[in-house]
C-alpha cells in the first residue's frame, strides 16, 4: 500500500493510464479501434527514458493503472521500469477522486492523465493525454519551463 498524500508532499508525477498489454497475449478484440486506447507501454516507457530528468529536477515517478498488482509487476520487470506502478484495483483511488474512466468488454479502466503533484497538492494536469509516448516529454519541459 502507499499513501499518495504522504508520498506527493515531496515533488511527484504520477501518470495514469488504462491497461497494458502483455507479449504473449493479443489485444482484446476492439482494443484498437478506442481512441487513445493503445500507447501504455510507450507511456510507461517514455517516463523510464526520462527518469533521470524527473530524478534531477528533484521528482519522484509513478504510474497508476487499475490492473492487479501481479500484472503490473510483470510490466515492471518485463519493461525495466525504476519506479512503481501502482494499482487501484478496487477503484479506492479512482473513485474518491471520480477519476475519468470508461468501460470496455466488461472492464472499467481509467482514461490516460498525468499530473504534477508538490506539498500533498495536483498542482497540473495533463488530460487529455495524446501521443502517449510524447507524455512524459511534455511533463518534463513543463516542470522544466517553471524552474
Amino acid at each position: 500500500a502507499v499513501n499518495l498524500k504522504e508520498e506527493t508532499k515531496e515533488p511527484t508525477v504520477l501518470f495514469f493510464f488504462p491497461r497494458t498489454g502483455r507479449p504473449d497475449e493479443p489485444a482484446p478484440v476492439g482494443w484498437d479501434t478506442i481512441a487513445g486506447a493503445r500507447g501504455c507501454t510507450p507511456q510507461s516507457c517514455g517516463y523510464r527514458d526520462h527518469i533521470e530528468g524527473f530524478n534531477n529536477l528533484g521528482f519522484k515517478v509513478f504510474g497508476v493503472s487499475t490492473q492487479n498488482t501481479e500484472f503490473q509487476k510483470e510490466l515492471v520487470n518485463r519493461i525495466h521500469l525504476p519506479f512503481e506502478i501502482l494499482s487501484d484495483v478496487d477503484f479506492e483511488f479512482t473513485n474518491m477522486l471520480r477519476l475519468p474512466t470508461f468501460e470496455f468488454s466488461g472492464m472499467r479502466l481509467l482514461k490516460r492523465m498525468a499530473w504534477v503533484c508538490e506539498n500533498s497538492t495536483i498542482t497540473k494536469v495533463f488530460y487529455p493525454v495524446f501521443p502517449p509516448d510524447k507524455n512524459a516529454e511534455v511533463v518534463l519541459a513543463w516542470i522544466e519551463e517553471r524552474e
